[in-house]
């Protein structure tokens, strides 16, 4: 992974991240804001300005392109990235994450390209109060089923 692009899909790709982002994952994974027993050990390892360092490092490093897998959920995924489910007002992901995936910098992350198993844990564990570091996202989570996180997932790791 010293290039930012995980091979274990549990493991989520670093690269081509904004570097804002990470470095304010960094800094809640070193605050316990954010709970993760690997990267809250490694965090706390490090000084801010460590944190910078590694931060612009892999938001320098370009992603591998992912893809879908699930073919038979894609359209569901791409309809739910592209125009969320409007009866439970959950909005667009394309909305904040941009229609290719790229994100904003510093409010919201790359998403394009990220493994589907990674995004779906993440998906989850907002939804389920596993990861309370964003209150848009858990709400956003909350309001989506197993089979709609597993599209959703699916559709953005073939995003580039």
């Amino acid at each position: 992974m010293a290039d930012g692009n995980s091979a274990i899909p549990a493991n989520p790709k670093l690269a081509q991240q904004h570097p804002e982002y990470l470095l304010k994952q960094l800094q809640e994974f070193k605050s316990g804001k954010r709970k993760s027993a690997v990267m809250s050990g490694m965090a706390a390892m490090l000084s801010e300005q460590e944190m910078r360092d590694v931060a612009w490092f892999l938001g320098s490093k370009p992603i591998k392109p992912g893809f879908a897998k699930e073919k038979d959920l894609v359209a569901l995924g791409e309809k739910i990235y592209r125009g969320g489910i409007g009866d439970r007002s959950v909005p667009a992901c394309a909305g904040c994450h941009s229609p290719n995936g790229a994100g904003i910098p510093i409010q919201y992350p790359r998403l394009g390209g990220q493994h589907a198993e990674y995004i779906a844990a993440q998906l989850t564990a907002f939804r389920d109060g596993g990861r309370l570091n964003s209150v848009p996202m858990s709400g956003v989570a909350a309001k989506l089923n197993d089979r709609e996180i597993k599209a959703v997932s699916d559709y953005i790791a073939g995003l580039h």
